[in-house]
């Protein structure tokens, strides 16, 4: 600004923009602390908008995963400025099993057990009194051969490796012996448990139904 010249002349360049005031000096200086306040806040908002784009990148830093900016848990730093060790994880220990959970249970292979099964003059052959008592399933036939056994035989007490023998005698499919003289045992009543694992006893109950009721006498 020229302060000897009877014109003045007053340039504002606001963010490359270019205001622009000529005329008298008296003019001039009329509107000057105008304009000076104008420049002011135009300056005071630039500079605002700068922090605030400042501001803006920062937060987009923030926004970031966390897992970017996180330090892994061993190498954070304790106020000592040594890493902090990392968490000691126990060791992977195998659940126990359920108690609910059992071995599969394995049927014991018993072999046949050599018995006397053979007609004489006492009494008859397994053969036939099988086919005279007309069995109808493996409860009935064990019930035949423990009676048998018992009565024809005179033994106390018969061996599931006999009652095996009595079914190849008769030529019958052998079961698991073991099941059905159980399920006699629980069910039927014609059978009891004998003096060890694998023997078995005729009871009274046995004895009638085969005595009594069979063959099983067919319906009209």
């Amino acid at each position: 600004m020229s302060a000897g010249s009877s014109e003045a002349r007053f340039t504002i360049n606001v963010k490359e923009g270019i205001v622009e005031l000529e005329g008298k000096e008296s003019f001039v200086d009329k509107h000057l602390e105008k304009f000076e306040e104008i420049f002011k806040m135009a300056v005071k908002e630039a500079i605002a908008s700068g922090m605030q784009q400042q501001n803006i990148a920062l937060k987009a830093q923030v926004a970031l995963p966390h897992e970017v900016h996180e330090m892994p848990s061993s190498q954070q730093q304790m106020p000592d400025g040594h890493a902090a060790a990392a968490p000691r994880q126990a060791a992977a220990t195998p659940a126990p099993p359920s108690a609910k959970q059992h071995a599969p249970r394995v049927a014991p292979t018993l072999p046949p057990i050599p018995v006397d099964l053979k007609a004489n003059e006492s009494k008859p052959g397994l053969r036939e009194f099988y086919a005279e008592k007309k069995p109808q399933n493996h409860y009935e036939k064990t019930a035949v051969f423990a009676y048998y056994i018992t009565k024809f035989n005179k033994q106390q007490e018969v061996k599931f490796g006999e009652i095996l023998s009595c079914y190849e005698e008769v030529n019958e499919k052998k079961p698991s012996v073991t099941d059905i003289v159980k399920n006699s045992v629980r069910y039927k009543g014609w059978l009891e448990q004998g003096s060890d694992r694998f023997s078995t006893r005729l009871t009274i109950s046995g004895e009638n139904y085969v005595k009594f009721d069979m063959p099983k006498k067919e319906t009209a």
